[in-house]
């Protein structure tokens, strides 16, 4: 059975930093690319920036370039985002993904507020 499990969210004040995780399970993680969207109220689902099997291959929205990084431990199923530089503009659900699975995790709510 796959899983996806989305941790690390939070609120935050604008400037502040967050560290997402995401736990995978029941497919062979170290194959395939992981991703992370975001979706804030009322908006479409945006793509946040994906990584492939190897971290060789690394790609970012430009809303988030330079603020945020992807990285992946295949030793621990696990794929990061580490968030800097926080705006409100980055309130939202973050959820991991696997592109060519379609596979999602529930997500993290993220806030970003003074």
């Amino acid at each position: 059975q796959v899983q996806l499990v989305e941790s690390g969210g939070g609120l935050v004040q604008p400037g502040g930093s967050l560290r997402l995780s995401c736990a995978a399970s029941g497919f062979t993680f170290s194959a395939f690319y992981m991703a992370w969207f975001r979706q804030a109220p009322g908006k479409e689902r945006e793509f946040v920036a994906r990584i492939s099997p190897t971290s060789y291959d690394i790609r970012y929205a430009d809303s988030v370039k330079g603020r945020f990084t992807i990285s992946r431990d295949n030793a621990k199923n696990t794929v990061y985002l580490q968030m800097n530089s926080l705006n409100p503009e980055d309130t939202a659900v973050y959820k991991c993904n696997v592109p060519s699975l379609g596979y999602w995790g529930q997500g993290t709510q993220v806030t970003v507020s003074s």
